[in-house]
């Protein structure tokens, strides 16, 4: 584009920014940049701190969450209630551009793509939402987000080129006024709205294109947004400063869960807050993607030892390190991974997207998540947090320690100017070692060497502490604490204050006091303290953390000294207030220990009603809230017998029921089966199949075959793809050379007619397989032949790469030839892939659900297909022979209402045979990939609401066996994951069209 042009849209992105200043951007260049309002609305701001709600500073904790890899919506509102309970306040999501325009200028946010039951689940709990609708998103989804027309489209992706212009335009057209109608200006959830996604590396010749970035932020603001834009740089390094709140992502300990222990010495990263400063020290510090565990990939050790790789102790040292550096928007990707249900996925990951997150697959929860609530809610109750500065980065080794093992860096509120924040970890965070230490530290009471009262303080490993100084909870001051806060409340005007530690620490809490101090009393609990006071106006307390100890600071604040169990099981609810936004309250906080999940509380006149899930089957509750709105206490809707303690709370029992429920033995029920394979029969007619006959391609990637054998440029972009090539045989042949694409993991299978010549099994290397697989017998001069190549599709690269096109990368053939013949001519390429290619059939289902087995282009893994004419035979029975067969069963569920018995399709390995892949459909949604001889994937979740809990199921599955022998399942089960008594909404089934006749099906 012409130089007149670049800057005119410079100049017109510049325009939508109110108050600007100039800041140094990308490679040196200087442009304006929006500072804490634009002018479009007052709701949401922001200054070099913070992000302000409606005038509030708040510190955004934020998990990242997709819907379309949870296609059960009414399942939203579980998911965000239990982020919400968490501590946090707020939710990102992408948008998947790919699954509602599978064709061009045909855009449908209907059944599971429909974003408004999200918004209105955002809203029911309470949860704020950062929208990121791409249009790249990234994620480990296949093409990164991008539609799979996009892979014969013309010009460079992710830039400012014509074609791509136009590309994108309906999209971002149509998905920014449905966030405009939900934006937080208009009464919706939506509070900030991403542009492009780390839009941060360029293909070599390329750099940051200006352009591009403007048009993207102008379309934004022509669809209506008005709260702030934002951009998530893939690394500190200063671009797309055009936005209002400009922030990065970091992964710093990386993504190798087979060594899930294993930290690098230097990988807590101390440079990001200067990186931020460098860049953009008029906004907060906002990184908009931060490791809240890791994906794994085809082959890799499974999202258990991801779980490990990111658990309580990383989220200790790492989300600490972040406190350390003033950050004020922290988003943890991800906070509930979900399911690569479908083809959703790119190459680089399996059906389970769990991504060892604090919310599991099957939305259970992890140590992990409990660990997060302990952090989220000391945030959220410490604003004096939000306008603090590092004041030590890079000089911060020995610090206020005198131990050069340990780091400690000084955060000081620099509005208030009283509240600290010292943050200490080990130098080298990969050793496990013990340390010691004292801190001197700085007071209102002056510099104090900390234990006061003797002994040492403890850092134990993979372990990281915030030390409070001058801290305000309520009218109560602590001068200082070494025990962590979790929370504080006021209630019916006493200060509880929550501290706690790891099991057998010492540790030490200051109370400052303006006249006379008050003496301590341990009034619950085995443990005991001591006691001075000091300068005459402040009380130290030593104590231990172990069990739980209560202590009455006087007659205005209660103390809980908790070890991080005890700590765990702590939860703080915030009763509705009025208005549209009355779940978003952060008033006048319960507290209750006690129970596996609380989901909420709510007060009515002077009863208090909480809702929950248990998985034990006795719970013992402890409530801490205000006495005339807690005369009666329910749980889940039953009252609840109180018992008063002596220090004003009230304790109670809950006995949960965990209904046994009959669940169907997979291998004994009654299947049947069918060859899917008729492709390679003598009869079988091709006719309507799609012929390959384009002789030329915009894909970057040039054929050398005389017709484009690329899938993606026929229109088919998900699933398994069949081939078939007639030729005339001149009798030389003596075998066929292919050297197909389809992505890490992948394999293929080919046959000369009837006659199996071989596989390529497939690795979680290889993304394309050249080999050569000999004919069985001589073939004869003249005669007619036909060759049947069965590929898989493991879905599109992603692009992270702007200007490389990598989303683009075939899957097909990229080369062939007849071995001993170069005069053998293919005289017509056929291929099929889903049923009518971006025409999809299933519109319910969505457009990568299906791919182009026989019997899913015929329909056979929906409820209804009639297979009473169908032999019986299991998937474990298997077939004897390579090919294709599909299995069909039916079983019916009854679970009880009240319960959430999460499940899953277990399956396990098999070493005799082990070449074959089946797909496992359930009530005709595709919930599970399984590549035997690759892994690691074993345990299919699949949710209520896929399956139905009340009635008939389905469930059809795929066996594809890619060796000589044949290949069968080594085992098939259903089985529950988890047994919780639930206060959840109830789970309605997502629509389940039953098969009907496919017309053009072949």
């Amino acid at each position: 584009m012409l130089l007149a042009p670049l800057v005119a849209l410079l100049c017109a992105a510049l325009s939508l920014a109110g108050s600007v200043s100039t800041q140094r951007v990308g490679r040196g260049l200087n442009i304006a940049r929006q500072t804490d309002t634009d002018g479009l609305q007052t709701n949401v701001t922001w200054d070099e701190y913070s992000l302000m709600i409606n005038g509030e500073r708040m510190f955004m904790f934020s998990g990242e969450v997709h819907p379309y890899r949870m296609p059960v919506q009414s399942l939203h509102l579980d998911i965000f209630q239990k982020i919400k309970s968490m501590g946090f306040n707020t939710v990102s999501f992408y948008v998947f551009w790919g699954i509602v325009e599978p064709k061009r200028g045909t855009i449908s946010f209907e059944g599971f793509r429909d974003l408004q039951p999200f918004f209105d689940a955002a809203m029911e709990a309470g949860i704020y939402l950062m929208a990121r609708p791409g249009p790249y998103i990234n994620a480990e989804t296949t093409a990164g987000g991008f539609p799979g027309w996009g892979t014969y489209t013309p010009g460079l992706w992710r830039t400012s080129n014509t074609t791509y212009y136009e590309a994108w335009q309906d999209y971002v057209s149509t998905i920014g006024h449905i966030l405009a109608e939900n934006q937080f200006s208009k009464g919706g959830p939506v509070i900030l709205v991403q542009s492009e996604n780390e839009y941060t590396g360029w293909a070599t010749g390329y750099s940051e294109d200006f352009v591009y970035e403007a048009e993207l932020l102008s379309a934004w603001r022509a669809t209506g947004i008005d709260v702030p834009i934002t951009f998530n740089d893939a690394s500190p390094e200063g671009h797309y400063m055009t936005v209002n709140i400009w922030g990065y992502d970091s992964y710093p300990n990386g993504f190798d869960c087979s060594n899930p222990y294993t930290w690098g010495a230097d990988a807590v990263p101390e440079y990001l807050y200067g990186a931020q400063q460098e860049y953009d020290p008029k906004g907060p510090n906002a990184v908009y993607e931060y490791q809240g565990g890791a994906f794994d990939g085809w082959g890799g050790s499974g999202y258990n030892t991801c779980a490990i790789l990111t658990g309580p102790d990383f989220e200790r040292v790492f989300y600490k390190n972040e406190i350390a550096m003033s950050t004020t928007y922290l988003n943890l990707y991800m906070a509930y991974g979900g399911t690569n249900w479908g083809g959703i996925a790119h190459p680089g990951v399996y059906t389970s997207y769990d991504y060892g997150s604090a919310i599991a697959e099957d939305r259970t929860l992890r140590e992990k998540y409990y660990e997060l609530k302990l952090q989220a809610n000391f945030l959220r109750v410490s604003p004096a947090y939000l306008t603090t500065r590092p004041m030590n980065l890079y000089a911060n080794q020995g610090a206020f320690t005198g131990n050069d093992a340990l780091l400690t860096t000084q955060v000081l509120d620099v509005v208030g100017g009283q509240t600290g924040f010292y943050v200490v970890r080990l130098n080298d965070s990969s050793s496990n070692a013990m340390e010691m230490y004292t801190l001197t530290l700085p007071t209102s009471a002056g510099n104090l060497t900390i234990p006061v009262l003797g002994g040492q303080l403890m850092l134990d490993g993979k372990d990281s502490k915030i030390h409070v100084v001058d801290y305000a909870a309520g009218a109560s001051t602590l001068l200082y604490s070494t025990g962590e806060i979790m929370t504080w409340a006021t209630i019916d005007g006493r200060d509880i204050v929550l501290v706690y530690g790891n099991a057998g620490e010492l540790h030490e809490t200051a109370f400052k006091f303006s006249g006379s101090v008050p003496s301590a009393t341990v009034v619950s609990g085995s443990g005991t303290i001591k006691t001075e006071t000091i300068n005459s106006t402040n009380l130290v307390i030593q104590y231990t953390t172990t069990g739980q100890t209560v202590v009455e600071v006087g007659s205005d604040t209660l103390l809980y000294i908790l070890d991080r169990a005890n700590a765990y099981e702590f939860w703080v609810l915030y009763p509705p207030t009025t208005g549209a936004f009355a779940n978003y309250s952060t008033t006048n906080p319960i507290l209750v220990k006690g129970g596996y999940f609380l989901r909420s509380a709510e007060i009515d006149g002077s009863t208090l009603a909480l809702t929950g899930d248990l998985n034990t089957t006795t719970t013992s509750f402890e409530i801490i809230a205000p006495a005339a709105s807690s005369k009666q206490v329910t749980f889940n809707g039953e009252p609840l017998t109180l018992e008063a303690t002596s220090y004003g709370t009230a304790t109670a029992e809950k006995t949960a029921t965990f209904p046994a429920v009959d669940l169907p033995t997979l291998e004994s029920l009654t299947w049947k089966t069918a060859d899917s394979l008729p492709e390679i029969q003598p009869t079988y007619n091709d006719a309507l199949w799609t012929t390959a006959d384009h002789t030329t391609t915009v894909n970057p990637t040039q054929p050398s075959t005389p017709v484009v054998l690329y899938a993606g440029d026929y229109g088919y972009h998900t699933g398994n793809i069949l081939w078939r090539a007639h030729f005339t045989a001149t009798g030389a042949e003596t075998g066929f050379t292919a050297n197909i694409q389809g992505g890490s993991a992948f394999g293929y299978s080919i046959w000369l007619g009837s006659s199996f010549l071989g596989s390529w099994v497939g690795d979680a290397v290889h993304e394309s397989y050249e080999g050569t697989f000999a004919f069985p017998s001589t073939l004869t001069e003249g005669e007619e032949y036909v060759l049947t190549i069965v590929q898989d599709h493991m879905g599109y690269e992603e692009d992270w790469t702007a200007a490389s096109d990598d989303f683009k990368a075939p899957r097909g053939l990229l080369s062939y030839s007849f071995e001993g013949s170069n005069a053998t001519s293919v005289s017509v390429w056929k291929v099929i892939g889903n049923l009518h290619g971006e025409d999809y059939v299933d519109t319910t289902r969505g457009p990568l659900n299906e791919g182009g087995l026989y019997g899913e282009r015929q329909g056979w893994h929906l409820p209804g297909f009639d297979d009473s004419a169908w032999a019986e035979g299991a998937p474990t029975t298997g077939i004897s022979q390579a090919g294709v067969s599909f299995y069909r069963t039916t079983f019916n569920l009854n679970v009880p209402q009240g319960v959430d018995y999460p499940m899953a399709v277990v399956v396990s390995n098999i070493t005799t045979n082990p070449y074959f892949r089946s797909q496992i459909y359930v009530n005709g949604y595709q919930f599970g990939k399984y590549v035997n001889s690759v892994g690691p994937q074993v345990s299919f979740a699949v949710p209520q609401g896929i399956l139905n809990y009340n009635g008939m199921n389905t469930l059809a599955i795929s066996l594809w066996a890619q060796g000589a022998s044949g290949a069968k399942l080594n085992s098939l089960a259903l089985e529950t994951t988890a047994m919780v008594e639930t206060s959840m909404s109830p789970v309605v089934n997502q629509p389940m069209p039953a098969w009907s006749p496919r017309p053009g099906a072949t």
